[in-house]
């Protein structure tokens, strides 16, 4: 391989339908030398094969893949464009169904003429008929492409569910022509049968499973294709895909916003549902950094951007969706462990049943006679052949492990959809498992509970003054200042309708103060010291509001003016607006939370009092935030989760066993999670608590379902109790039923109510 070949390529294969069909496909591409890892997705139907510096190239990989019986519709060398998939899956699905169709149309025929040719009247030539009508089903348009991947799969040495549709179908046709020669029952209808069923089924699979995949395939269409930028002055229009960071583009009411960017100029609400999931738009002005593809509702913005391409927020987040789906879930070495070695032993069962048939007809037949009392379809009266021919063709179409495939997959596509949808974007499957068990929910404290910007909390006043007045020269005073408790005092006299008056002779005494003239007040704000330094009076009258806003993690500051104390102002970090109700669904799910912080021990108890944390662990540098979780873990087991923002959680966040980024924090922390909530409050923490769960819960139920249906279904069939025709519509109705329960995780996150009942 040269040098330029690229480390990553991605194959896009419609017909790997099922973890079964992907197993078989990893393990075709193992045996090449220089292939690294693979990943498969059955969600997008990609494969993503990493290449080492000696490894092979594109059309080997295909060649592989073909070889194990699957057809490859395209070999990327890039990141995947999400038109392109598109066309590749409409086009898989327009092919499914154009062969149902054409195997449906000759098949329904012959069961026309199948009834009263065996209830009524013998039709003349009857044999020859349905030979010709079935001749296309099995062997052409039909099933060619079932037979196709099943002789690549035997050549291959690798068995995948096409070799079971092969020999149900191809014996009993082959069989049946027999009759042209000797008398004998025809079994040229099961098979045309057998085949259509299994066509049936493959395009009902592909429609269920676009339904999954929706809200990712939402996602990828979500952004603009056009975007108006200032060029030499001049307003023109270009393709997204031309952008570049640093254009300045113009986005008018109603448009979407291009790209990833920061607003230059104007102000304006946006619509950030499809990033949040939350449906109240957001105000942005000058400064505000918007997301691509969210919404300008109102005002004329003027946006420089930021990031394009592969680099903005719903590319990133439409890769974390695609790694989750597929990625392996620790139950799932379960369903692998049956699935690898599945086909074999349904053949060696059919061949078992066959042989048995033929040599223990009389033991076998009394069990025909007991169900021919309440099953319709067993006839204990067909000759012996006939029997074993039935018993061996039923367990070869009842067993296929599709059901068994589908069971992780569809359900870690929908729950990832539906995470996306809500702003939650969990990067794996593992993820779930371990989420499902946390017993400890780890914070930070600032940015993750609280806002992690100083606001104005309290102002007390001293005997006769009014608090607009002690305010007002408050404010005046800090609005010289470029200090954030300064800034968060400005803001906070504002919005009480508070405005600062001009100020003159503005002095700085560093962390200790700042004094400045208002009118004809000399006013002085600092810190206790510092104005009994100044021989400021009226302290001692302050001092017990002090202590009691001091208890609560203030930071207080006192105001004078003319030597007089007139009152306190006290800052804090304040809580986000839903923090207490986090803490509170946290308790619920049976959660210990603990916070840690770099802060004070006072600081951080107030806000824990006040939010209902369990336990509190103040001063805790950035690099004893890993020995801290490390101890967590030994104290409770490997069940510690921890949710954090800030560049100095991203060491932390590795360490838990389920790391949480808020995804209004820095890049490096959302690449250390595991899970990124891109709404910056914490319900979204329980939101995804119970996402996992349910995510989880669907898995088991699939997996037990498609399990219990095989370990039930075989030996039925093998007896002779199940007819084939029975059995391909009863594999397919397992197939469908598992896509369906997963399907059915979204009837519980419908709503806003998650908690709400998941049966």
């Amino acid at each position: 391989m040269s040098d330029s070949t690229p480390n990553m390529i991605t194959l896009t294969v419609p017909g790997m339908g099922s973890d079964h069909c992907a197993g078989i496909v990893r393990k075709t591409l193992e045996r090449i030398d220089g292939v690294g890892v693979i990943q498969t997705n059955i969600a997008n139907h990609h494969v993503s094969v990493t290449i080492e510096a000696s490894g092979p190239d594109g059309d080997t990989l295909k060649k592989a893949v073909e070889g194990a019986g699957y057809d490859v519709a395209a070999v990327q060398s890039d990141q995947e464009d999400a038109e392109s998939d598109a066309e590749i899956e409409e086009a898989y699905l327009s092919q499914a169904r154009k062969r149902l169709i054409i195997a449906a149309i000759p098949t329904t025929l012959i069961m026309l003429l199948m009834i009263p040719h065996m209830f009524w009247q013998p039709i003349p030539g009857y044999l020859a008929i349905v030979a010709l009508l079935a001749f296309p089903v099995v062997f052409l348009y039909g099933g060619a492409a079932t037979h196709k991947s099943t002789w690549r799969s035997l050549k291959n040495g690798t068995f995948n569910m096409d070799v079971l549709i092969s020999m149900g179908s191809l014996p009993p046709y082959l069989i049946g022509l027999v009759g042209f020669v000797y008398t004998m029952t025809s079994f040229i209808e099961m098979a045309a049968t057998i085949m259509t069923f299994h066509l049936l089924g493959r395009y009902l699979e592909a429609l269920a499973k676009g339904r999954a995949s929706q809200a990712i395939r939402r996602l990828m269409t979500l952004g603009a294709k056009t975007a108006r930028v200032e060029r030499d002055g001049e307003e023109i229009e270009v393709p997204v895909k031309e952008l570049a960071p640093g254009d300045i583009m113009i986005v008018r009411p109603g448009d979407k916003i291009p790209t990833d960017g920061e607003v230059v100029e104007g102000e304006s609400h946006l619509d950030e549902s499809l990033a949040t999931g939350e449906s109240i738009p957001v105000y942005k002005s000058t400064g505000d950094s918007v997301i691509g593809a969210t919404i300008n509702k109102e005002g004329r913005l003027r946006v420089k951007a930021t990031r394009v391409g592969g680099d903005t927020f719903l590319s990133q987040v439409v890769r974390l969706i695609d790694q989750a789906q597929g990625s392996r879930v620790p139950i799932q070495e379960f369903a692998d462990r049956m699935t690898g070695r599945f086909v074999p032993a349904v053949l060696a069962i059919s061949l078992a049943s066959l042989i048995a048939w033929a040599l223990f007809p009389d033991v076998l037949r009394p069990i025909l006679d007991w169900g021919a009392t309440f099953l319709p379809w067993v006839n204990p009266d067909a000759s012996t052949p006939t029997l074993a021919l039935i018993a061996a063709v039923a367990v070869l179409v009842i067993a296929c492990p599709c059901a068994l495939g589908l069971a992780t997959p569809t359900a870690l596509m929908v729950g990832s959809g539906i995470g996306a949808e809500r702003g939650i974007l969990i990067r794996s499957g593992e993820a779930i498992q371990t989420f499902k068990d946390v017993k400890v929910m780890v914070l930070d404290k600032t940015g993750t509970i609280t806002r992690g910007e100083p606001k104005l909390t309290d102002a007390v006043t001293a005997e006769g003054v009014e608090e607009t007045h002690l305010l007002t020269l408050a404010a005046s005073v800090e609005n010289a200042s470029e200090h954030p408790i300064a800034r968060a005092i400005v803001e906070g006299a504002k919005e009480r309708d508070v405005k600062p008056r001009d100020v003159s002779e503005f002095r700085s005494t560093g962390a200790r103060g700042v004094s400045g003239k208002v009118g004809d007040e000399t006013v002085l704000i600092g810190n206790r010291r510092l104005l009994e330094e100044e021989g400021v009076t009226g302290l001692e009258a302050l001092d017990d509001a002090m202590a009691e806003l001091e208890g609560k993690g203030r930071t207080v500051v006192i105001v004078a003016a003319d030597g007089q104390a007139l009152g306190l102002v006290a800052v804090a970090d304040t809580l986000k607006e839903k923090s207490v109700e986090a803490i509170r669904g946290m308790h619920e799910l049976g959660l210990h939370v603990v916070m840690i912080t770099g802060d004070n021990e006072r600081a951080a108890r107030a806000v824990a009092d006040e939010v209902g944390i369990d336990e509190v662990q103040a001063g805790v540098l950035p690099e004893g935030k890993v020995d801290a979780i490390r101890k967590l873990q030994e104290k409770h087991g490997n069940h510690v989760a921890m949710v954090g923002d800030g560049i100095n959680d991203a060491a932390a966040l590795k360490q838990a066993n389920v790391g949480i980024a808020i995804g209004a924090g820095a890049d490096v922390a959302i690449e250390a999670a595991d899970v990124t909530l891109v709404r910056g409050e914490l319900t979204a923490v329980v939101d995804a608590m119970h996402l996992s769960r349910a995510t989880f819960g669907k898995i088991v139920q699939n997996l037990i379902w498609a399990s219990a249906y095989n370990v039930a279904a075989i030996p039925i069939a093998a007896i002779g109790l199940l007819h084939p025709m029975i059995g391909v519509i009863a594999m397919t109705a397992s197939s469908l039923s598992v896509i369906g329960n997963s399907l059915l995780l979204k009837r519980r996150f419908a709503t806003n109510n998650p908690q709400g009942d998941s049966k």
